[in-house]
């Protein structure tokens, strides 16, 4: 389990993280969401320990990341936006640094490569972008890591790959690892993401798991306008609209409108889900 205790970071005057804390537990894919700037890539480095908290704590099964001892890193694995288009074929780049993950398996590795209909034989200096980050994808995976962190995983890919990706998630992890994934591309992930982070600079806006979400926001898609709307939102052939649960029934979240709900009742959403 990951405790983050009132976490802040900055980068010299400019202050990016303040007084963040949540509990990120294992069995779980989260996915990470906020706007421009408030910190989503900055938290990623610090929970692989990549970066040095200027206040408060993050605690890894009793273990400090930035620590970087090895029998640590050897449970993690940081998925950056942006991967580097290595001289060398995939199954090279995989066989050579695959060993630094205890339970890496070059045969998954390629198992999960050809689902995303990529060569191991290629050179990654070749491929596309996408090619190059289904690769990446396929060795996070091979790796078997008890944490994952990915940052917008899903950019670079297109509509079949982003089905193909969905599915290697659920396929390729275990009930023990626990997932975080960083990203604006909700529509992609909003199936298998539960629970969700709603992050703030200064405060943790919301961290729920859907069937919460569902019983105590309303997701309406019909014509009549609520009073008490959080968000309204005009889509085809009507509107969508969330506002407070008060009949028990359940609806379908849709991750744009609770994101959009949430940072427009800031304070509102905190209380409801405290």
């Amino acid at each position: 389990m990951i405790t983050i205790n009132n976490l802040a970071f900055s980068y010299g005057a400019w202050s990016v993280l303040e007084n963040i804390s949540m509990r990120i537990e294992p069995g779980n894919i989260y996915g990470l969401l906020g706007e421009n700037g408030v910190g989503k890539t900055t938290l990623l480095t610090l929970l692989c320990g990549l970066k040095k908290p200027l206040a408060g704590s993050i605690d890894i099964d009793g273990r400090d990341p930035f620590d970087r001892k090895p029998s640590l890193l050897a449970e993690l694995y940081y998925l950056p936006d942006e991967v580097a288009p290595v001289n060398a074929s995939a199954w090279s780049f995989a066989k050579e640094q695959g060993v630094f993950w205890k339970n890496f398996s070059l045969e998954r590795f390629v198992e999960i490569l050809k689902e995303f209909e990529v060569d191991e034989k290629q050179k990654m200096n070749a491929m596309s972008a996408g090619q190059l980050k289904k690769t990446y994808i396929s060795f996070a995976l091979a790796c078997n890591a008890r944490y994952y962190f990915m940052d917008e995983p899903t950019n670079g890919l297109d509509i079949p790959s982003k089905t193909q990706f969905r599915k290697a998630i659920t396929k390729y992890t275990s009930e023990e690892s626990a997932i975080v994934i960083s990203t604006h591309q909700v529509r992609d992930l909003e199936n298998i993401i539960d629970p969700v982070i709603i992050l703030d600079r200064r405060d943790v806006l919301l961290q729920a798991g859907i069937s919460e979400i569902s019983e105590k926001l309303f997701f309406d898609y019909g014509n009549e306008i609520k009073p008490d709307s959080l968000y309204l939102e005009q889509i085809p052939g009507g509107t969508i609209q969330v506002y407070p649960n008060s009949t028990g029934e359940e609806s379908k979240v849709n991750m744009e409108a609770l994101f959009n709900a949430v940072y427009k009742n800031k304070e509102l959403i905190k209380a409801m889900f405290k």
